[in-house]
């Protein structure tokens, strides 16, 4: 057993009711600027193989990015020596299990201004790496290298992931070191404003990550699913993936239901300060509710704890004290933007929340799941209570663009790309798929070239 001394800043969890202190402090008030918050990842490859690009050369690369980049003035954030990203005034740039790199933004206000950031930090980091030999690509999943032959990063939270997932999934591994998306992340005004966004954001989930179906070729080879990466996430965890429970359907949820569905998920592990040292420590399957309960070791539950096991829960949408948008395959640049567009024109638009409930209200809890299961393979080509999924999708994007019209910010524009997708039943892969079966005849550096980011 370790003798663990408490610290002044550790604050001890005496009871549940305190757990629910981090949605209610996300509360903003309603005369608040709305602003998005924005995660994109990007997938790095050897510029001759094709290969992931192996931790030394992403770290190598971080180096450089820190003392070249004019976009931000950049520190090194590290663990045990190694570097594993940098921070900054703009947000963070840090490394995923398979070195996936990762910008989250600082929450911003203008769709054009996270456009603008995403350009200058690709066309940057695109100059850096290929002195690296390094490519980095807009697209959902590693093209030829396979989990196997991707090394985790040096980080003591992935190594304990690598350890407790694969007991419990088959394809945890290849989410964590294969693949790459967008998410997107939206402010609430009150916990009755924070659960119709959830509800919605949730039902739509299923929807729009099929819209953006972008990784439909793995291992070199064309696999059956339009989101390769989509389908990791089917088999990673259930506990703590997917679309959280049936009752955020019914509109009859608050922020302690979510509480309580956490108290009862699995921790992975717990970090503590040990002479000095920040230490992570396993916990056997321990649920939160027993570690409040009875402790575990010398460790008792704290703040720090909770907001680590929040943080280690992955719906399709996740509560914090923000609302985070999750399931979004990674694109080409002219899609990227898109992804907080659409969000922000049926986030911040009650109206638009409303039609969207309109067009869907006649789907319950388990269609939005069979969606969930079904559109990795399908994309948008399926249907649903005799609807075309395409259709649906469609109108939904349709009144976000109408949304975002409204507003008179010409935000509405970054939406034109994915309508012209849509309104064909057309998802990125399927233009992949086409152009795979064709005019590449199967070329692995055709796609390649096709995704990269510059």
């Amino acid at each position: 057993m370790i003798n663990h001394v408490l610290t002044a800043n550790e604050n001890i969890i005496t009871d549940e009711k305190s757990l629910t202190d981090v949605f209610f402090d996300g509360c903003k008030s309603p005369d608040a600027v709305k602003k998005i918050g924005v995660e994109f990842e990007k997938l790095p490859v050897n510029k001759n193989t094709f290969k992931a690009s192996t931790y030394a050369d992403v770290s190598g690369f971080l180096r450089l990015y820190e003392k070249s980049s004019n976009l931000n003035d950049w520190q090194e954030i590290s663990e045990n020596g190694a570097v594993l990203g940098l921070k900054g005034n703009l947000g963070t740039v840090t490394l995923e299990p398979g070195s996936q790199t990762e910008l989250s933004l600082i929450p911003t206000e203008k769709i054009s201004d996270i456009k603008r950031i995403l350009q200058v930090y690709n066309k940057t980091s695109s100059d850096i790496a290929q002195k690296l030999g390094i490519y980095w690509l807009g697209y959902g999943v590693q093209p030829v290298s396979v989990y196997k032959n991707i090394k985790i990063i040096p980080k003591k939270r992935y190594e304990y992931m690598t350890k407790y997932l694969p007991t419990v999934a088959k394809k945890p591994l290849v989410m964590m070191r294969e693949t790459s998306g967008i998410q997107a992340s939206f402010d609430y005004v009150s916990e009755e404003d924070a659960m119709k966004k959830f509800q919605v954001a949730l039902k739509l989930s299923p929807i729009i990550s099929a819209a953006y179906s972008n990784s439909p070729v793995r291992n070199s080879r064309l696999t059956k699913y339009k989101s390769y990466r989509a389908s990791s996430w089917l088999d990673t965890d259930n506990d703590r993936c997917g679309l959280v429970s049936s009752r955020v359907f019914k509109g009859d949820f608050c922020f302690e239901d979510y509480a309580q569905i956490l108290l009862d998920v699995p921790m992975i592990f717990i970090e503590k300060e040990i002479n000095g040292v920040k230490t992570a420590i396993k916990t056997e399957n321990l649920t939160f509710r027993n570690y409040l309960k009875n402790g575990y070791q010398s460790f008792f539950a704290t703040k720090q704890d909770w907001l680590l096991h929040l943080s280690l829960y992955f719906p399709d949408v996740r509560l914090k004290n923000y609302i985070e948008i999750r399931n979004h395959d990674n694109q080409r640049f002219d899609l990227i933007p898109s992804v907080p567009a659409f969000w922000k024109g049926i986030m911040y638009n009650e109206s638009a929340r409303e039609a969207v409930c309109e067009v869907i209200k006649d789907l319950s809890y388990f269609e939005f799941e069979y969606l969930r299961q079904k559109t990795p393979k399908t994309g948008l080509d399926v249907k649903i209570k005799k609807h075309n999924l395409k259709d649906i999708a469609y109108e939904i994007i349709k009144i976000s663009y109408d949304s975002l019209k409204s507003q008179k910010q010409d935000e509405e524009k970054f939406l034109e790309p994915l309508i012209d997708l849509v309104s064909k039943g057309l998802t990125p892969a399927d233009l992949i798929i086409q152009k795979w079966e064709n005019e590449w005849n199967q070329d692995v550096s055709k796609l390649v070239e096709y995704s990269r980011l510059m």
